[in-house]
């Protein structure tokens, strides 16, 4: 089969990529704009496009980009055929996403309805989509599948429309789909170069560059963190089992734990005591994590990596990566509200 992955560049994307290349014959294309994935995560056997979504346009790019040219998301499709499109590319900043509402929605949801349109006019087998915790919003944790979704941010509200455009695209189109929300995803290949997302990468690349370690309000907001090597083999099932055809999953870590707990354990990991602050609160939900039994029973999903060990090999890969540039907002669509630390720094 061919598979195709958007967002590959990322790491849900080059961790799903790599798998299927390591443990099947299947062919592997991928799409990324590389605004927060890497072309290095990308493994060489991937049938790589430089692409932006949102803009249904190829960005420019060099040859070795591998599609120098002007080419459109139906140019792809026509060229590759994909049977199973695996839909990741997002901008998943939910604190963030309220600041930049329009770029939001752009790479989000249009970015999506692109992928759905050329899904149904080529009929492939099945559109898994990665959907975020963010859309059930202040329910009661842990977060059912059954949950009436009432996301809190504009990330979330993004995510929704996804998820309900698929649905009706099924309907409608007969679309085959499987939705997949995963939360607090990390590991190897994570951008620990965006300041806006990924606390834990935030911390690392703060330790690592001798900066203060940001807490937001008092700590106590509760989470439960996913390592990526727990949720790839799943994922593949999602995409390939009867039983996953149009349901809506949960996938994730199944131990919950404050955010004070979490910079502990890094720092047990780290083996350091370095400065910490605690600064103003942001607006977000502040206990999310999810219910996992349907992702057993349907994903095979197995919690084995604790927080401790998971963060032990995302800390040695991290130590390990060259300088970046760190992506940062110059002009935010909104600065009523802005935090001070994104403000000042």
């Amino acid at each position: 089969m061919n598979i195709l992955i958007t967002g590959v560049g990322g790491l849900l994307g080059s961790r799903m990529a790599d798998w299927i290349i390591d443990n099947t014959n299947h062919r592997v294309i991928g799409i990324d704009n590389l605004s927060g994935g890497f072309k290095e995560n990308i493994h060489p056997k991937v049938q790589f496009y430089h692409f932006d979504l949102s803009k249904n346009t190829m960005n420019s790019g060099s040859s070795s980009d591998t599609t120098y040219g002007t080419y459109d998301l139906k140019w792809i499709f026509n060229k590759e055929k994909p049977d199973i499109v695996y839909h990741f590319a997002a901008y998943a900043a939910e604190c963030l996403s309220p600041f930049i509402r329009r770029y939001n929605y752009s790479n989000n949801a249009v970015a999506t309805a692109n992928v759905i349109n050329e899904c149904i006019n080529h009929q492939v087998k099945r559109l898994v989509f990665t959907s975020s915790m963010a859309v059930y919003g202040k329910n009661q944790p842990p977060f059912s599948e059954d949950y009436i979704p009432a996301p809190e941010d504009s990330y979330g509200i993004a995510k929704y429309a996804c998820e309900m455009d698929i649905k009706v695209a099924g309907k409608q189109h007969g679309l085959d789909w499987c939705i997949i929300r995963p939360h607090n995803v990390y590991g190897i290949k994570q951008n620990i170069w965006d300041k806006y997302r990924n606390v834990l990468g935030i911390w690392m690349y703060k330790y690592l560059h001798n900066e203060p370690l940001l807490v937001y309000g008092d700590g106590k907001q509760k989470r439960a963190f996913s390592f990526i090597d727990d949720c790839i083999e799943p994922m593949w099932l999602a995409a390939t089992l009867k039983e996953t055809s149009k349901e809506i999953i949960n996938l994730g870590g199944t131990e919950e734990v404050t955010i004070n707990k979490a910079l502990k354990t890094l720092l047990k990991v780290i083996g350091d005591t370095p400065e910490i602050q605690y600064c103003e609160p942001r607006f977000e939900v502040k206990n999310a994590w999810s219910t996992y039994q349907k992702s057993i029973d349907l994903l095979n999903y197995k919690h084995k990596t604790s927080l401790e060990e998971g963060l032990s090999k995302m800390w040695e890969w991290a130590q390990q990566r060259p300088h970046r540039y760190r992506k940062e907002w110059k002009n935010f669509e909104l600065t009523k509200g802005l935090y001070t630390y994104w403000n000042s720094e």
